[in-house]
């Protein structure tokens, strides 16, 4: 495969950014692109980045993009002005650019040149690089869902959660809180562990350490015909896409639990307390049941 001379990180509004011919993509968050990571330095002509909103994960992404290009290599950042976007000129001059900065429809866009000696980046890396959180006792990183603690919604579910048994998934298991949690029964046989962020496949495949799991980088809205006739699935769904709330996203995720379930089959699911999930769940499962509610967050539990 030839080394890319240009990349792309995530799906900027192509009106916004003029996007390199045959750019790599290079978006964790997108199954099946190039990690940022492995590219050479000073091996690259263009990047382009949407940046992510975290200011240690966007950081980390400007600092890896730097080191890939060459000296004078062009760099194009933008994001939305109140997801990152306003920092941006500020972020880009501490790593040594000089950006010219332009608004247009609600985001900031940055174009510099890469300097001869960018300012550092080593130390932008290492902060947003994979580490041991101690509070998890996890391999994390940041920019991962919940990266640096167990959030409400996983502890809610983990106090509720029965022994488990047979074949099961779950589905944007993260770090693997959860899957480690449904491991620990001795009567599951299987468990297939998905996510959409490769940051968070790489951490799961760290901290499993189970060949009774498989942890796969996919889109679980995509299909997948090797979900079938599953004994249990569990899940703590996502309910924003780049930033704002999508109720379809955990719809989506319901819908593909019941289609991976055989009859008799149970998800469990933990959710916060203001999604309507109940409709959803009663057209797509014989029995729902809540099994607990606090801080904000409920339980389901429902049989095909």
């Amino acid at each position: 495969m030839t080394a890319p001379t240009a990349i792309l990180y995530g799906l900027p509004p192509a009106e916004l950014a003029e996007i390199p011919e045959g750019a790599a993509q290079v978006s964790p968050l997108i199954p099946g692109s190039a990690r940022l990571e492995d590219l050479g330095p000073a091996s690259l002509e263009a990047a382009v980045l949407l940046a992510p909103p975290g200011t240690v994960e966007r950081r980390y992404a400007l600092a890896l993009a730097l080191r890939a290009l060459k000296p004078g290599g062009r760099l194009t950042a933008l994001a939305p002005k109140d997801r990152g976007g306003s920092r941006l000129g500020k972020e880009l001059a501490a790593f040594g650019c000089a950006p010219a900065e332009e608004a247009r429809r609600h985001h900031r866009i940055c174009t510099a040149p890469r300097p001869e000696t960018p300012q550092g980046l080593d130390a932008a890396i290492d902060e947003g690089g994979p580490r041991h959180v101690d509070n998890l006792a996890l391999c994390t990183q940041p920019g991962i869902f919940s990266w640096d603690r167990l959030d409400p919604g996983s502890a809610l579910l983990l106090a509720t959660l029965p022994p488990l048994r047979g074949r099961g998934a779950d589905l944007g298991c993260g770090l693997g809180i959860l899957a480690r949690a449904v491991l620990a029964s001795e009567g599951v046989s299987a468990l297939a562990c998905i996510d959409i962020d490769r940051r968070a496949v790489e951490m799961a495949r760290r901290n499993l350490g189970d060949s009774r799991a498989s942890v796969r980088w996919a889109d679980i809205r995509q299909p997948d015909p090797d979900l079938a006739k599953l004994d249990f699935v569990v899940m703590n769904p996502p309910f924003h896409d780049g930033g704002a709330e999508d109720r379809a996203l955990g719809q989506s995720f319901i819908a593909r639990a019941a289609g991976a379930l055989r009859h008799g089959g149970a998800l469990w699911l933990t959710a916060n307390a203001h999604l309507p999930y109940e409709r959803v769940l009663g057209e797509a499962f014989a029995e729902v049941t809540l099994r607990a509610s606090a801080n904000g967050y409920k339980v389901y539990e429902a049989r095909r």
